[in-house]
């Protein structure tokens, strides 16, 4: 799918990988942008017509279905909006895995059953859901949202099934360590949000059902490829060193 001229909604649009993707897509001389967020402060100022300020809360129904009828013309749906909760699967309270859950699963999945039948007026239109390369192998500082992650590409993927005879394409996107403000007291090599995005937004265009934005996600996908053994046992080494 090509960008030019199409009307975009992305959630999540006010720092890291959504702000970036918002001046990606002016790049890509879209439309219009429905930048989506909780807190309309929030939202930097783009300095461009085309951006749309949305106020939307993904695990909220009531404001879902307000943005249907504010974005009724979009052709592209960007489920970027996220949380990420630090903890172990057998330590972090439960309410935290459930509100990763909540956010990353539900959350996602509501705002793509409110969006559906808009898209499917369109002769082609796109669903761009933002996982993560922790849903190829759960990551123990990480569990919950691994967890919530793997889940979202697994429905991606039956989402893809279902809506492609509706000319409706879905993308996974899964990025690795990005310079956001999840991982910024991490010490790791790191991937700008600004490259990402450019990435991203040529995955779209190129057709790519699942988009690895940076270096670290390519070679852990290319890991996970040969022997997702391989890189549990990787996961393994770097989670149980750290503790030593």
């Amino acid at each position: 799918m090509k960008l030019k001229d199409k009307t975009v909604l992305i959630t999540g649009a006010n720092r890291g990988i959504g702000r970036a993707t918002v001046s990606a897509l002016l790049a890509a001389n879209v439309r219009k942008i429905y930048a989506g967020v909780r807190n309309l402060d929030s939202l930097p100022d783009f300095d461009d017509p085309r951006v749309v300020p949305l106020k939307i809360d993904i695990t909220d129904p009531a404001t879902i279905a307000a943005a249907t009828e504010t974005a009724a013309d979009i052709d592209v749906l960007i489920n970027n909006a996220g949380t990420a909760r630090f903890g172990s699967l057998l330590d972090a309270p439960l309410e935290a895995v459930h509100a990763d859950v909540d956010v990353n699963f539900y959350g996602t999945l509501d705002m793509v059953r409110a969006f559906v039948p808009i898209l499917e007026e369109k002769s082609e239109a796109a669903i761009v859901n933002v996982a993560t390369i922790a849903a190829f192998v759960n990551f123990p500082s990480l569990g919950g949202y691994s967890a919530s992650k793997a889940a979202l590409f697994s429905m991606s993927q039956g989402l893809r099934i279902e809506l492609g005879p509706r000319n409706i394409s879905v993308h996974t996107v899964n990025p690795g360590p990005i310079d956001t403000d999840m991982v910024k007291d991490l010490e790791m090599d790191k991937t700008s949000p600004e490259l990402t995005a450019r990435n991203i937004v040529t995955g779209i265009e190129n057709g790519d059902a699942d988009i690895f934005p940076d270096p670290a996600s390519e070679q852990m996908f290319g890991v996970w490829q040969g022997n997702y053994r391989d890189l549990e046992s990787a996961v393994y080494g770097m989670h149980h060193g750290a503790q030593a």
